[in-house]
Formats: C-alpha cells, structure tokens, sequence
C-alpha cells in the first residue's frame, strides 16, 4: 500500500503561487522526484478528499551554487500544477 504521505513534500508559497490560486483555481505543490503523475494525482484525491481535474508536472534542473568556496548543486525538484473540478476548494496549507 502507498503512503500518500511520503510523495507530497510541501506546498508552494510564492506569490506566483498565489495569483494563480486567485485568478485560475490552481493549486502548486512540490512532490518527491521519483513520483509520477497518477500517483501524484490519486495522492491529492485521497489525502484532501477533492477531485483533480487536470495536473502539470515540472521537473527543475538543479542549479549550480558555490558554499565557502565549494561548488556543488542544488537538490533536483519537482513542481505540480493541478485545478480542481469546479465549486470545488482547498486549504493547501493544512498539509
């Protein structure tokens, strides 16, 4: 059995985020990198008791940073955009 748990990391709080919260009812969230998008789509479904309409998935490169003199590389992410079916809402802050 899947833990839901263990593939949605934390919502995104920009004001990106926000505005196409506001504008176009979509929700963002970071995920685990090794999951994919019907796990991700059946894992907001159960754990927020809503239905997904659609959901976009971004992978982002990790970027190049340098820490007291030491270069390296930031941790891969993956972002998910995903709406809701109509007159449906989400507190994405009480993960």
């Amino acid at each position: 059995m899947i833990k839901y748990n263990n593939i949605i990391k934390c919502p995104i709080v920009t004001e990106k985020a926000s505005f196409l919260k506001e504008k176009f009812n979509k929700y963002s969230l970071y995920v685990f990198v090794n999951v994919n998008k019907h796990k991700i789509k059946s894992a907001i479904e159960s754990l927020f008791n809503v239905k997904v309409s659609s959901i976009n998935v971004i992978r982002m490169k990790p970027k190049h940073r340098r820490f007291r003199g030491v270069a390296g590389y930031e941790k891969q992410k993956k972002k998910v955009y995903f709406s809701l079916v109509d007159g449906q809402k989400l507190d994405i802050m009480s993960i």
